[in-house]
């Protein structure tokens, strides 16, 4: 599994250009927000990500795109620098901001609370592997077009056919859609920010309830 999902990223996501609203942290850095080797640590945050697991995991769950305090700096999809650099957290990793205390991000938070019971028997990623952002607001999140995350289908259906899941999550409905896009049929769960932490909670622990987790 390790290695059929490292070529995908290789081949899709590592040597993609970042653009004036879409940032790609596998790549590239900002001087005035990223250590000078971040996209290299980044990299490494998401091998060890990887590495966390012994075989392809039985639930798949996918979200919209990386966020301006998780996943643009932790390289690790709906995970923050915080968690990585945390002993108790399940995978090691690295800070790659400039700050003096690693970024947190709220969704991340409820994601590992409810979910990390059952790590690694679950794997996550985002619809749109880049940082959507404003353009010229580094820091910012935006919506990310169809358009856009359409771009991305083929690296999607490779990772599901290299996982090969019994279940498959779209996290809020713009990710449900991307994986209807795909012929993935999947089950909706809403997304935790912006009040929907609880129904989240409910829909994760419902279908961990069926799948025996």
């Amino acid at each position: 599994m390790h290695q059929n999902v490292w070529s995908l990223f290789q081949k899709h996501v590592f040597s993609t250009p970042s653009t004036d609203e879409a940032f790609n942290p596998y790549r590239d850095r900002r001087d005035d927000l990223d250590v000078a080797d971040a996209p290299d640590i980044r990299r490494e945050n998401l091998r060890a990500y990887l590495a966390a697991y012994d075989a392809a995991p039985p639930l798949f769950l996918l979200l919209e795109a990386p966020g301006p305090w998780g996943c643009r700096f932790s390289g690790v999809p709906i995970t923050s620098e915080a968690q990585l650099t945390d002993p108790s957290f399940p995978v090691d990793g690295q800070q790659t901001s400039r700050e003096d205390e690693p970024h947190t991000e709220y969704s991340a938070s409820i994601f590992w609370r409810v979910l990390q019971p059952y790590f690694p028997h679950f794997f996550v990623w985002n619809s749109l592997p880049l940082h959507p952002h404003d353009p010229g607001e580094p820091l910012t999140i935006r919506t990310p077009r169809r358009t856009e995350v359409r771009e991305w289908q083929p690296l999607l259906t490779g990772l599901l056919d290299a996982l090969n899941p019994e279940r498959i999550v779209g996290v809020g409905r713009k990710a449900e859609r991307a994986l209807t896009e795909v012929d993935a049929d999947p089950t909706y769960v809403r997304h935790p920010s912006q009040g929907g932490a609880k129904k989240f909670e409910a829909g994760i622990n419902e279908i961990v309830e069926e799948m025996g987790l």
